[in-house]
C-alpha cells in the first residue's frame, strides 16, 4: 500500500549511508553545526531510531541527543525523532519485536514542527537506503517523501567502491537530487592503495561529487556528545547552503 506523507517543501539534506556505522549521524550533526554557527536556524530530524535506550522521557537515542546538541536546539527529543525502538535491528524487526508499528503519521506530524521551526533542515536516515520499513516500504521510498538532496555517507576501505557506486545508482533511480558523497573514517597514516584511490575512482565512474574526505578521529564520542578536532573543519569548504538548495 503506498504511503504519501505529504511533507512540506523546505531546503535542506537528506543524509544517508552505505551502510550502518559509516558515520551518518557524526556528519549530519557536522553539517548542522556549520550551518548553525553561520546563523542558520537548522532543524535536525531522526524520524526512525532503533537501539535506543530507556529514560524517563521514553525511548531515546544517543543519535538523536547528538543531532540536538550539534544544532543547538530547542525542540523536544521526541520531535526530532518520532520513532524509536529498543532493539538494534532493522526498522522492520525492532517494530517486530518491539511494536507499535511504526506510525508515519506522526513523523508527517513531527516533521512539519521540524520546518516551522526553521529555515534549513538535515534529516537522517537509518541504516542504508534500502533498509526496509515495512515489508513494501524501505528508507529509499522515505527519502523521496523529503524529496531533499541526497548526501551519501561511505566508508574509506575496501568494498566502498562497489557500495557507494550501487546507493549512487539506487538514488539516482529515484530522481533524487545527489548532493555529493561525504567519505568518513580516513586513516592516512594507515592507508592502502585501494582507500587512496577509492574516492577518484567513485567519482570517475559516478560523476558525483566527492565532498569531503573526513579523517579518522579518535576524540569523536557520539554520547558525550562531543564533535572531534577535524571532523568540522574537513567539511567547511563545502557550500553546504547551496547543497541544500532544492
Amino acid at each position: 500500500m503506498p504511503i504519501n506523507l505529504n511533507l512540506p517543501k523546505k531546503s535542506g539534506l537528506f543524509v544517508t549511508g552505505t551502510d550502518t556505522g559509516v558515520g551518518k549521524t557524526l556528519i549530519a550533526g557536522a553539517i548542522a553545526k556549520i550551518l548553525t554557527d553561520k546563523g542558520r536556524n537548522v532543524g535536525v530530524f531522526k524520524p526512525i531510531a532503533t537501539g535506543c535506550k530507556h529514560s524517563w522521557d521514553g525511548l531515546i537515542s544517543d543519535d538523536t541527543e547528538f543531532l540536538s546538541y550539534c544544532a543547538n536546539s530547542d525542540l523536544s527529543l521526541s520531535t526530532i525523532t518520532p520513532v524509536g525502538y529498543h532493539t538494534p535491528a532493522a526498522p522492520i524487526l525492532s517494530a517486530a519485536c518491539d511494536g507499535p508499528a511504526i506510525d508515519f503519521d506522526r513523523i508527517a506530524a513531527a516533521y512539519k514542527d521540524i520546518c516551522q521551526n526553521s529555515n534549513i533542515v538535515i534529516v537522517e536516515g537509518i541504516g542504508g537506503v534500502r533498509v526496509p520499513l515495512t515489508e513494501e516500504f524501505d528508507l529509499l521510498d522515505l527519502a523521496v517523501e523529503f524529496a531533499l538532496p541526497v548526501v551519501i555517507v561511505a566508508r574509506p576501505n575496501l568494498g566502498t567502491i562497489n557500495h557507494t557506486l550501487m546507493t549512487i545508482d539506487c538514488v539516482r533511480a529515484t530522481k533524487l537530487k545527489i548532493a555529493g558523497v561525504v567519505i568518513n573514517g580516513y586513516k592516512a597514516t594507515e592507508s592502502t592503495t585501494a582507500e587512496d584511490t577509492a574516492p577518484e575512482v567513485i567519482a570517475q565512474c559516478s560523476g558525483a561529487d566527492i565532498l569531503s574526505v573526513v579523517p579518522f578521529d579518535e576524540t569523536v564520542d557520539i554520547e558525550e556528545p562531543n564533535l572531534g578536532e577535524f571532523i568540522v573543519g574537513s567539511l567547511m569548504d563545502c557550500n553546504w547552503e547551496k547543497l541544500a538548495e532544492r
